[in-house]
């Protein structure tokens, strides 16, 4: 190994860094190397030492830096041709004079044959054959050595085949190394160079002159390289039929603009940033330029809103279809409202894990989330609604939300009667909403529903009933007025009216229930009708009866209005009065309540 230089790529028993450093270290004698490690959870500090600065590391990890002795034993360098010998070509091993033979392998009691791993063998040193090359980790630094350039022997002639190749976590310094072996492999379509440091990007005069040699390459991977979004692009801008790019986790906040000239801006196809530090969509604006461009993976960012106070709404090519924003930190449903003037042309959507995915009420004040007393009691009519969870909630409340040109979400189909349902949630929620404001504020809460007249004039304007509250110190706050009514034997009986106390507990109810209609307590059902409706799955189909529900004609539905391609239905939400000691008042919703009396 040569003597260390500053920005020379080293490996340590195969943990790969970077020489930052060549000096003495106070408080010790000698001679130290200070070296960035790729792997920053191997280091112990970032550069700063007891309080002096030595050195500054690319990554922003705290811990990524350490001192060396320059005595330390390196891992010795390959070179590209040496290590593909070393992956898919080594020398079978020589038995030594007198050494015994290996044992056979056995197993259960029979000799295994190792036809088939020396089959494997055989085909694995056939290297012009290879066609994808895998070389992480292989400690390659350079294209040739002196000896094989002795030799004459060449890339191209020993690989011609290979159409994808694998160079990451490797020991390259500079990037004419690449351009050096890719301009051997005519037939290169791939190119991985992810987890390598490459340095002095844009002074490198054979990248600058690399000519044909990424000719035919469609796909590139820059991931964790630390290149700042300038020296990306100045190496994409070398692929001339570049499609797809991939530059995650590299520390990046903001881009700069694109080089107008560079072919990637008119071919790019696919364009990965997951496992950045972008904030908002507007620190990507430099993308709408690209007008090819028909897939964006944000995964894994740090999202919040899509533009700042500071910077106009960015707008993409019509042509981005699909977009990546899962695992970041959107909590707005108006920000999901503004993705349609983003993203034009979207039809495919990931939104999984941001914090309004798991909690679709957080930014909702008045979307008041269910009583207590609801998640500990049982409904009789099970709806697909009643029993969502946050997650399907937050799937229906998506789809309804966003136009109907966006076909799938987090990879599934939305179907006809996927849309039909998530719309009627969403109208359902939207009243609940108004519901729990007065008149005079309902103006504010429809300014977070823009699609409030397109769903009414869909399904119809609901009917919004408000409750007036009451005085807590009041007496009339204490007492809930019950209306029960019971069938029995097929017949409807008289409603009958009470005002029951809010602190008794349900066996108490049940006794008054009881007392009203000749039962005895146990042999009374109570079931709450909320007078709330939710949607239930299913489309019908033009042609049907539309009147036959899924458990036979129990539950009590309607359709919705406002066209032939808009039907859905609607189902009641019920909840059973389960018997305990809890009290009523946390049992039901409200002042005036309506219970059906059954009997067991």
């Amino acid at each position: 190994m040569k003597e260390a230089t500053i920005g020379q790529r080293r490996s340590y028993d195969g943990a790969l860094c970077t020489v930052r450093y060549i000096g003495e270290v106070a408080g010790t004698t000698g001679s130290w190397l200070g070296v960035e490690w790729d792997d920053p959870s191997r280091g112990k500090h970032d550069g700063q030492h007891k309080g002096v600065r030595y050195f500054t590391c690319k990554s922003q990890a705290l811990t990524s830096a350490s001192f060396v002795r320059p005595t330390r034993p390196v891992d010795p360098p390959r070179t590209f041709l040496s290590a593909l010998q070393y992956k898919y070509a080594p020398p079978e091993e020589q038995q030594k004079p007198g050494q015994p033979a290996p044992r056979p392998i056995v197993f259960s009691g029979k000799v295994a044959e190792e036809v088939g791993f020396e089959k494997i063998r055989r085909q694995q040193a056939q290297l012009g054959e290879l066609l994808y090359v895998i070389l992480d980790s292989t400690k390659v630094a350079t294209a040739y050595s002196d000896d094989e350039k002795a030799k004459g022997q060449q890339i191209g002639e020993v690989c011609p085949k290979i159409r994808e190749l694998d160079l990451s976590r490797n020991l390259l310094e500079h990037f004419d190394p690449v351009v050096d072996i890719c301009a051997e492999l005519l037939l290169l379509r791939s190119l991985k160079v992810n987890w390598n440091r490459f340095r002095n990007v844009l002074e490198d005069k054979k990248l600058e002159r690399a000519g044909d040699a990424f000719e035919g390459v469609k796909e590139l991977a820059l991931e964790d390289t630390l290149l700042t979004w300038h020296e990306i692009c100045h190496i994409a801008a070398r692929f001339p039929t570049l499609s797809t790019l991939h530059a995650g986790s590299n520390q990046l906040s903001s881009l700069s603009p694109l080089p107008p000239s560079a072919p990637f801006t008119s071919n790019l196809v696919t364009l990965d940033l997951e496992f950045n530090q972008f904030t908002s969509l507007s620190d990507l604006a430099p993308l709408s330029s690209l007008t090819s461009l028909k897939n964006l993976i944000l995964k894994k960012n740090k999202i919040t809103t899509l533009t700042t106070p500071t910077a106009p709404l960015p707008a993409f090519s019509p042509t981005l279809n699909y977009v990546d924003l899962s695992y970041n930190l959107i909590s707005t449903w108006s920000t999901v409202d503004s993705l349609p003037s983003s993203f034009p042309g979207l039809t495919s959507l990931r939104f999984t894990h941001n914090p309004l995915y798991d909690n679709p009420d957080l930014d909702t004040p008045g979307s008041l989330p269910p009583p207590p007393q609801q998640t500990t009691t049982t409904s009789t009519s099970t709806s697909a609604a009643s029993t969502l969870g946050k997650t399907e909630e937050a799937y229906m409340l998506l789809v309804a939300r966003l136009p109907p040109t966006l076909k799938t979400l987090n990879f599934s189909t939305i179907t006809t009667a996927d849309r039909s349902d998530a719309e009627m949630f969403y109208l359902s929620r939207i009243t609940k909403q108004l519901s729990s404001v007065p008149e005079t504020e309902e103006h504010l809460i429809l300014e977070k529903h823009p699609k409030w007249k397109y769903l009414c004039d869909s399904y119809g304007e609901p009917t919004i009933t408000r409750r007036q509250e009451v005085n807590p110190n009041f007496l009339e706050a204490r007492l809930i007025d019950v209306k029960f009514w019971a069938v029995f034997d097929g017949e409807e009986t008289t409603a009958k009216s009470v005002r029951v106390p809010r602190a008794f507990d349900i066996y108490a109810v049940k006794g008054i229930a009881g007392r009203l209609f000749g039962l005895r307590a146990w042999e009374v059902r109570l079931v709450w009708e909320t007078g709330e409706w939710d949607p239930v799955g299913g489309f019908e189909v033009e042609g049907g009866d539309g009147e036959e529900s899924d458990d036979g004609g129990e539950e009590e539905t309607k359709e919705g209005g406002g066209g032939e391609n808009k039907k859905g239905r609607w189902v009641k939400r019920e909840v059973e009065l389960k018997d305990g000691p809890r009290q009523f008042g946390y049992c039901v919703d409200g002042t005036e309540v309506t219970v059906r009396v059954e009997k067991r």
